[in-house]
């Protein structure tokens, strides 16, 4: 009976603290974000201009547009481009997390959240390419703070009301693929449709559940092979790692194409990156780790094609800084941002996570995880998709920018590979003030340099763990030597 009544106290305080912080964190998105109309804005590779053609007289204190009112050049463009990118938030009432009574991830789940955004533009680029966008997206609804806090408090006042029993969510539909190959339909209609069953699947990988390869629930589970409890801070680099075992240990047939790279001490060794290319999954032939997400349906038209390899995410954790983000690396994140394999960056600013898919001047563009919305079942088919997807971006200064960050690479094959290295290494040149880049390529594989000698197979899997014989400044999760 003891335990009973402690358990019921633990629901209660996890009722409370989700139906808290879901009022707390829906005023985040309180504030209207401002574009100039004179400054190119690049997002994830793409450049727009927002100014008119025949509109040169407009004056420095007049050339503002707000998220509400791109209406002019490529601001729709924009737009549409920015919301059709996946959006992975807070949420509250799934099931609980492992070893853990947590329903929700509010206040602790931020890092996690912009690791599966960034992950998710990886997927977009491997299934749909770049130039895809949601035929959706310009029909999304602002995001409306005060219904949104209203209803934030009528959950609390509800929440706290309600019986601690509460009854699992459970539904016999499962998700399945709308019929392929209508003679009635033309091939635009048919790309369309595939398209759709694309994105679909894509979120649905990271639904909220024990059973999506991708979900919150499998990283939380991950995280606990080294020390990290729901509810923990997960810093960028910790959450680099759980990103590729993740990839790594999927079983879903859509994701035998891909696999993900960590570097090591940033530096990118292309040796294991070219070997992550050729491999294939345990247990699968090389013609299975093909490039379809689901064995019954073809490839969209626009889609690209792939040799008979691995496409790679490439993650760096890097550190860009000491307590602060070095100014001279200002242009370094923007030359990366403006490159199209470039699948975004996750930082932030201390203990607030967010993703970064772009910059205006001097400022980033990024997507917000602090946003809490409700459980979606995306096993049921037809899921609703509106809330996977953000019609408001957000800017912030690079200046309050957290020097520790994880940048992401998409790389399709390996000539795409060898590219991507070449570029990025006319990118890494130092200038004459900052001497260090912030990451580098070597040749060979990482074990030629003996970096892990004498280490325990614990610490050859988590390299941010050290030798603790060697004197290392830590900073979270990043370990500066």
């Amino acid at each position: 009976m003891e335990n009973k009544g402690s358990d019921e106290v633990e629901k209660m305080k996890t009722k409370f603290l989700s139906a808290w912080h879901n009022v707390k964190y829906s005023w985040v998105l309180k504030s209207k974000t401002s574009f100039s109309r004179n400054s190119p804005v690049l997002l994830l590779g793409k450049c727009y201009h927002f100014k008119a053609e025949d509109d040169d007289s407009l004056t420095e204190a007049s050339c503002e547009a707000s998220d509400e009112d791109f209406v002019m050049g490529n601001a729709e463009a924009f737009r549409k481009d920015f919301a059709s990118r996946v959006w992975l938030t807070y949420r509250e009432e799934f099931p609980p997390m492992p070893g853990s009574s947590l329903t929700s991830d509010c206040g602790w789940g931020c890092m996690l959240r912009a690791g599966q955004m960034m992950l998710a533009q990886a997927l977009v680029l491997h299934f749909l390419g770049r130039d895809w966008t949601w035929s959706e997206a310009l029909m999304l609804q602002p995001l409306d703070t005060e219904t949104w806090t209203l209803t934030a408090a009528k959950r609390l006042v509800s929440s706290l009301e309600a019986s601690l029993q509460v009854s699992p969510r459970t539904s016999d539909n499962r998700s399945s693929l709308p019929p392929h190959g209508q003679a009635s339909v033309s091939a635009e209609e048919a790309d369309a449709h595939l398209k759709e069953i694309y994105h679909r699947t894509l979120v649905s990988w990271f639904g909220d559940s024990s059973s999506a390869p991708l979900g919150l629930h499998r990283l939380v589970h991950l995280g606990l092979t080294m020390g990290r409890q729901a509810g923990d801070w997960y810093g960028p680099a910790v959450v680099a790692h759980i990103l590729k075992k993740a990839v790594e240990e999927a079983m879903d047939p859509g994701l035998a194409g891909i696999t993900a790279y960590v570097s090591q001490d940033c530096t990118v060794y292309s040796a294991d990156v070219v070997d992550c290319h050729r491999a294939t999954k345990e247990g699968q032939a090389s013609d299975e780790a093909s490039h379809t997400p689901l064995e019954q349906i073809d490839q969209p038209a626009s889609a690209p094609t792939f040799p008979d390899n691995r496409a790679v995410i490439i993650l760096i954790p890097v550190r860009l800084g000491g307590e602060r983000t070095n100014p001279e690396y200002f242009d370094f994140a923007k030359s990366i941002l403006s490159l199209e394999y470039c699948i975004g960056i996750i930082g932030g600013k201390p203990k607030q996570a967010c993703y970064f898919v772009g910059f205006q001047d001097d400022s980033l563009i990024y997507m917000d995880p602090h946003y809490c919305q409700s459980f979606v079942d995306v096993s049921t088919s037809n899921f609703p998709l509106q809330s996977y997807h953000c019609p408001s971006p957000k800017k912030m200064p690079f200046s309050k920018m957290d020097p520790s960050c994880t940048i992401g690479f998409y790389s399709r094959s390996v000539q795409d590979y060898e590219r991507i290295r070449e570029e990025l290494s006319k990118v890494l040149q130092p200038s004459a003030k900052e001497k260090y880049p912030a990451f580098t390529f070597m040749q060979g594989h990482g074990t030629d340099y003996d970096l892990y000698a004498g280490l325990t197979a614990e610490k050859r899997e988590w390299p941010f763990i050290r030798d603790t014989r060697k004197t290392v400044i830590t900073a979270g999760d990043f370990v500066v030597l």
